[in-house]
């Protein structure tokens, strides 16, 4: 399951606050729950899950829908609890998702916490879970872009340089002592310290529970307190710590490939998906990483990212 964490549920109070809509975006409960066959809504709510990276997708998804001609709002909800059983009922009708990371929501939450995994590093074969899980509840999962977001694993500069490091298998071959910083879940997912040790052999002697992609986390590999740290692939702000990534070189990660998922009956149709088919052709993981420095490391805000981006590619008119 990819890095950045799903909250856990919390009390109705705390819920309500995390539903923070932009002015002119709907509240969830203004709609009603649609379970039709595919259909073509001509007013779409575009979701976000609040972090730079979702929001700048969701701003391009509805730049795009805008000039296919729909009526678009934007709404943040950031926790997965809350907006994935939105986009089943129709209150949330697009949302940029993550395939091998919401295979792995639905099975657990078909089938309970502690669900085999279901996404893997093949991108054909978790796209045929996700879609398996996802057509019985309404929702219809378009075709995957270029663009990638996967964990991945960094190192400061000097240190690479020092031992000769490009990948994670070059790290594990080099016997070296690693205290990784990463989220406290890191010891028990597959992905992290069971899946470094198993695959590719590295000494990992303790697991610094600062988060995932933390500035404390990379400020602790900057400073050498810990060796390496559990980001993503499109961090965009490693340069400002010194840091490199370690290619991911047996594939451990899964294809956490960025995915449009839509609620077949509001959007369903073939004109969205052509729609959002058009980022897929040229959105890169180099240039979702540019991209998210712009808004990270620039201050830029994401609408103005995001229209600049496709302006440039030539998918919006200037």
């Amino acid at each position: 399951m990819r890095a950045r964490p799903t909250r856990p549920a919390a009390t109705a109070a705390v819920l309500a606050a995390l539903l923070t809509a932009c002015s002119t975006g709907p509240s969830l409960e203004n709609r009603d729950a649609v379970t039709v066959a595919p259909g073509d809504s001509h007013h779409l709510t575009i979701g976000s899950a609040g972090f730079t990276e979702s929001d700048l997708l969701a701003q391009m998804y509805a730049l795009l829908l805008d000039q296919a001609g729909y009526q678009t709002s934007l709404i943040t909800v950031a926790n997965r609890e809350l907006y994935e059983p939105a986009l089943e009922s129709g209150q949330i009708d697009v949302v940029p998702e993550y395939a091998a990371t919401l295979a792995d929501w639905l099975e657990a939450k078909e089938h309970g916490a502690d669900a085999k995994s279901v996404g893997s590093p093949d991108l054909t074969v978790t796209l045929r879970e996700l879609r398996a899980l996802a057509a019985p509840r309404g929702l219809t999962v378009l075709p995957p872009g270029r663009a990638v977001d996967q964990n991945a694993f960094a190192v400061s500069a000097s240190y690479a340089r020092k031992h000769h490091l490009r990948t994670l298998s070059q790290l594990g071959a080099s016997k070296l002592p690693v205290r990784l910083a990463a989220g406290d879940e890191c010891v028990q997912r597959p992905y992290c310290e069971p899946g470094l040790k198993k695959v590719y052999g590295i000494d990992i002697t303790a697991v610094d529970p600062l988060g995932v992609g933390t500035t404390q986390a990379k400020r602790a590999v900057q400073e050498g307190k810990d060796q390496m740290v559990l980001t993503t692939t499109t961090d965009a702000t490693l340069d400002q710590f010194g840091l490199v990534l370690l290619a991911d070189d047996k594939h451990l990660q899964n294809a956490d490939y960025i995915v449009p998922v839509v609620n077949r009956a509001h959007a369903g149709g073939p004109k969205v998906a052509k729609a959002l088919d058009k980022l897929n052709d040229v959105l890169t993981t180099a240039d979702l990483t540019d991209l998210n420095r712009q808004v990270d490391s620039w201050r830029r805000l994401p609408a103005d990212v995001a229209r600049t981006y496709l302006e440039d590619k030539g998918l919006l008119k200037k």
